[in-house]
């Protein structure tokens, strides 16, 4: 990780900057691809799994008996760990739910919001290096919860043409069926245009690379939404001399090793616990697995060193807006108090950020790149749309009618206040 040293606060931006790609040349090839599924449909699909993933596909839709026999293909301690997840995460986003609740704002006028579900939504679920049925657990619980009548589930499949058993476990204990063998962009377009086997949804969840980002971001002007833009996965670590550095390693390696396009970055005001990290990055990174794509992350990766790590590293942090955000720092209380801008964040030094991605009960599905600024993770609330409610009596009529009138005439709206009095004259009589 390269290592900058008290930089002034001119340069963050530049400090804090993620490895992008060209974003001309990236629209374009979403565009096309965009075209291409829209004009083709499931040959489009076919045919982009033939020439990316060297896969023939004769049906993208996964069939019924496929998805029933998955179940025997997961060990069992795994469906176990599942099924924890599943209620850990269930219970969190269950108490979500919103009460209806009734305002008599003037005598003999009432409103109401009612949380009503989105019909139709798709799942996209990355697989291409790493089977993250984890994903479909954080975003099937609080669709099906909220009471989304369709759900569609996309999945790129693996080199073999087939998709992770514990993918097709999971999406058969949400009691989702519609599970469709297409990942990329050319997925996302699937399912805002809908074709023969992917039905056409009204809004698009789940993360991806710089592609899909892309991807999601373009569907939007034919109107369908997305939950927000969520591409690479990215954390920050606040910490300072008292932190333990091997975990703080571990920590920034479990985002690393998502992509080569993820980003990690270390805050604190301790030289030493700087040479203590890296020291522990290099042992860890040794022996893992997945050390190209970590290794590659690494070198889009920073640590900052700061002289005041309360003030002056907090508003680093706050300006960076990571999607995960973890403090490892003796004086927990003042640093979450200056919390501003982050998608989730974990506290203390036994709160790792895996706790979040799998089991703890949060959802992992986060804003990146800058954007939790303004963006939310996903929730219940992601998936129902509020809707607003009113009812007028007679004499709340009376009452509120006049005001209405005024305010009409006075934006020359003639029609708008003749619906008012039109009403009180008949009320007259």
């Amino acid at each position: 990780m390269k290592v900058i040293e008290y930089p002034p606060k001119a340069e963050w931006a530049d400090a804090l900057k993620r490895p992008t790609l060209d974003q001309a040349t990236l629209e374009g090839k979403i565009l096309d691809i965009l075209h291409h599924v829209q004009t083709r449909g499931d040959a489009a699909l076919i045919e982009y799994a033939q020439q990316w993933d060297g896969i023939t596909l004769t049906d993208i839709r996964v069939s019924t008996s496929v998805l029933e026999a998955a179940a025997a293909q997961v060990e069992e301690p795994l469906k176990a760990a599942i099924q924890t997840a599943y209620q850990n995460i269930k219970a969190f986003h269950l108490a979500q739910q919103e009460k209806e609740i009734r305002v008599e704002t003037m005598p003999g006028v009432t409103c109401w919001r009612k949380s009503l579900p989105i019909q139709k939504v798709g799942l996209y679920i990355p697989g291409g290096t790493a089977p993250l049925f984890s994903t479909l657990l954080m975003l099937g619980i609080p669709a099906t919860l909220a009471g989304c009548t369709e759900i569609v589930l996309c999945t790129p499949p693996s080199k073999q043409g087939t998709i992770h058993p514990a993918i097709l476990y999971t999406a058969s204990l949400l009691g989702i069926t519609t599970v469709i063998q297409a990942g990329g962009a050319q997925a996302i377009a699937a399912m805002a245009f809908g074709t023969a086997s992917v039905p056409k949804v009204y809004k698009i969840f789940g993360p991806g690379n710089q592609y899909v980002t892309a991807a999601k971001q373009a569907v939007t002007r034919y109107g369908v939404a997305i939950d927000m833009p969520a591409g690479p996965s990215e954390v920050a670590v606040v910490a300072d001399a008292t932190a333990n550095a091997a975990f703080v390693a571990a920590d920034l390696l479990s985002q690393a090793e998502h992509g080569k396009d993820s980003q990690v970055v270390l805050i604190t005001d301790s030289p030493s616990f700087i040479e203590a990290v890296q020291q522990s990055l290099k042992e860890q990174l040794d022996v893992l697995p997945r050390k190209e794509y970590a290794a590659a992350a690494l070198q889009n990766s920073k640590v900052l060193l700061v002289q005041d790590l309360l003030e002056e590293g907090m508003e680093m942090m706050n300006t960076y807006a990571p999607e995960h955000l973890i403090l490892q720092v003796s004086d927990t209380a003042a640093y979450v108090n200056r919390v501003v801008n982050a998608g989730s964040v974990f506290i203390g030094s036994y709160t790792p950020e895996s706790a979040g991605d799998y089991a703890s009960g949060t959802n992992h599905t986060l804003p990146t790149n800058g954007y939790a600024t303004a963006y939310a993770g996903v929730s219940l609330d992601s998936f129902v749309r509020k809707v607003t409610f009113q009812e007028i009596t007679p004499e709340g009529l009376q009452i509120l009618g006049p005001v209405i009138e005024t305010m009409a005439a006075a934006e020359s709206l003639d029609a708008h206040k003749n619906a008012v009095s039109i009403r009180l004259q008949s009320l007259q009589k």
